[in-house]
């Protein structure tokens, strides 16, 4: 039998779940049920708060606490690349290997980076827009009209000027 636990320390679980859909109890009770939570109503709390990434998929940051789970989401740099799309919500289980052929403008990316920044390993905020623009690029949308690595390079070469933060 696992060692028993008190209730008041704070526990951190990391789970990564479709955005606005009721994920699997199945999936969930391995990971929250030793913790003394329903797995049920943490699958019902993970679908509201996370109704605004619809079809996308997110980290979710659960921090249990009293037997309370408190809820938050924990975006990717690919999933606010795709919701900055503006792209209608997909039926994941009819619409596969979606490419998302999308425009955007260098201003939604640093948007982007300054979300992002808390989490990046780069040193300046620079370093950070050259991370989601790569990210861009596996997501296979363009900035501005042209190619991210174009864009990655004319930072580098000090064309295009990233503010400080």
């Amino acid at each position: 039998m696992p060692p028993k636990f008190d209730p008041n320390e704070i526990k951190t679980v990391f789970l990564r779940v479709v955005g606005g859909e009721v994920g699997a109890t199945s999936s969930l009770a391995p990971k929250v049920g030793p913790l003394g939570l329903s797995p049920k109503k943490v699958g019902d709390d993970i679908a509201k708060a996370t109704s605004d990434w619809k079809g996308l998929k997110i980290t979710v940051k659960l921090i249990i606490q009293n037997r309370q789970a408190q809820i938050e989401v924990v975006p990717s740099a690919a999933s606010l690349i795709i919701k900055a799309l503006k792209e209608p919500p997909r039926d994941r289980k009819k619409v596969k290997h979606v490419k998302h052929n999308g425009n955007l403008t260098f201003d939604d990316i640093l948007t982007i980076a300054r979300t992002m920044r808390p989490r990046s390993m780069a040193r300046h905020l620079s370093g950070t827009c050259k991370e989601i623009l790569g990210t861009a690029a596996s997501v296979g949308c363009t900035i501005d009209g042209s190619v991210p690595r174009d864009i990655i390079k004319q930072i580098n070469s000090g064309e295009v000027e990233v503010p400080d933060e």
